[in-house]
């Protein structure tokens, strides 16, 4: 079978030249991703070459699955915001071994895969009122946000205020203040990329001024993966029947549901693929997700999901699969530039954090501000999470107040039962974190 048939190139009015530069396109404005990701992960203790590398080939194999299978133009890639949930509030939040959170991420991969498969996962989404999606989406925002603040030392811990302005005119932070400011206008500029090549231009500048040891190389051999690869089926089972991870998977399963079906359907629409209001071929581009999100995990990286940054890809005339599978081979080369990771410091990737923490707030916006039914419970779950450094707190209470409210406003029929479950999940959550 030709590769026009197969993708159905001509259908679509597009080319292998189109989808080439596509998924070219879309690999520069997701690429920030091998550093950001990596950055955030060895935090935990992770190997930074093995994080790389897995960060690396999940990508591909997301991107891989999504174009051959589902036949979308859309990539994949270890997501922003749930990495920062691993790092952050499983492992060095909770305590949890990394090596626990990568069997956590697994088992989320595997129950969205057979969510999808028995198709309940549009009963759960459209289970969860559209004013939490917002809020949780806006409050990963924030918590990003905040995480770049503080890698990049403009956000310092306090005694009397519990955290206050760093030295913002030290050398280091000038240069993320250089960075963040670079990759904005960038961005403004509408440059696809802008936060990739911002990086390059923010490590470039660091190396001119001396804050930057140059790299000796650029390219190099391939890292090993053994440090990450397949750790997380010792003691498996010990590991995943810990009584705090069923929150942990319920968060992972929670975030990358809603960040796919997103992101589908706003890449989807941009690029005229939707039928009817609605999306063809939606359980195989789900399935892909899963199937990505449990090899990520085997490789060693957090939950890989959609990206939205696919959408540039489709701006410049990516219409299939084949956009997708050209973006994972870009992100196969990649492998072997390593030694860049010396290059790309907390404070090269912390503007990366702070910007996407802007893109993902945006859905404040939508919030209706004027019920408190709604304002309330969003407002908690959005200043929480950055405040008690934990999106599954910030959710738990955001959750755990909406049915009440609903409740008390006369409007309880309009409440989802599996609202309600959720209800008792977190109470049983929040005795647990007190004990």
């Amino acid at each position: 079978m030709s590769m026009d048939r197969f993708f159905g190139l001509k259908e679509q009015g597009t080319t292998v030249r189109k989808e080439f530069v596509a998924g070219l396109t879309t690999f520069l404005a997701m690429a920030y991703i091998l550093f950001v990701n990596t950055d955030m992960l060895s935090a935990t203790g992770m190997d930074p070459g093995a994080v790389f590398v897995a960060t690396a080939l999940a990508a591909a194999l997301g991107s891989l699955i999504m174009g051959l299978l589902a036949n979308y133009p859309v990539a994949l890639a270890p997501g922003m915001g749930i990495n920062a949930f691993f790092a952050f509030t499983v492992v060095l939040g909770m305590g949890i071994p990394w090596q626990t959170a990568l069997a956590g991420t697994f088992v989320s991969g595997v129950i969205f895969f057979i969510l999808t498969l028995f198709k309940i996962r549009e009963t759960i989404i459209n289970g969860i009122p559209e004013q939490m999606k917002l809020a949780v989406g806006a409050g990963i925002g924030l918590f990003i946000a905040f995480i770049g603040f503080q890698n990049a030392g403009i956000v310092v811990a306090e005694e009397a205020t519990i955290v206050g302005l760093g030295d913002i005119l030290s050398p280091p932070v000038l240069l993320t203040v250089f960075g963040l400011v670079v990759s904005a206008i960038l961005m403004i500029r509408g440059i696809k990329g802008g936060i990739f090549f911002g990086m390059i231009l923010t490590s470039i500048a660091g190396i001119i001024f001396g804050l930057i040891d140059a790299p000796s190389q650029i390219v190099s051999s391939v890292p090993s993966l053994e440090p990450t690869f397949g750790v997380l089926f010792k003691d498996f089972f010990e590991h995943v029947f810990r009584k705090e991870m069923i929150l942990v998977i319920f968060t992972m399963l929670f975030i990358d549901f809603f960040d796919t079906a997103g992101t589908l359907v706003a890449v989807t629409r941009q690029a005229g693929l939707m039928k009817d209001g609605k999306l063809p071929r939606a359980g195989r581009a789900l399935s892909a997700d899963a199937v990505a999100t449990m090899g990520g995990a085997v490789l060693g990286t957090s939950t890989t999901t959609s990206y939205i940054e696919s959408s540039a890809g489709v701006a410049v005339g990516g219409r299939t699969g084949l956009t997708a599978v050209f973006t994972a081979l870009f992100f196969i080369v990649a492998l072997f530039f390593s030694p860049l990771l010396g290059v790309v410091t907390s404070n090269v990737t912390a503007p990366a954090l702070i910007i996407v923490g802007v893109l993902m707030a945006s859905s404040l916006k939508a919030i209706e501000w004027d019920k408190l039914e709604y304002a309330i419970p969003a407002f908690l779950t959005i200043v929480i999470m950055p405040f008690a450094y934990s999106i599954s707190t910030g959710i738990a209470a955001g959750f755990l107040l909406y049915p009440i409210f609903m409740i008390f406003k006369g409007r309880h029929k309009e409440v989802h039962p599996i609202m309600y479950v959720l209800f008792f999940v977190f109470v049983a959550y929040f005795i647990w974190l007190v004990e």
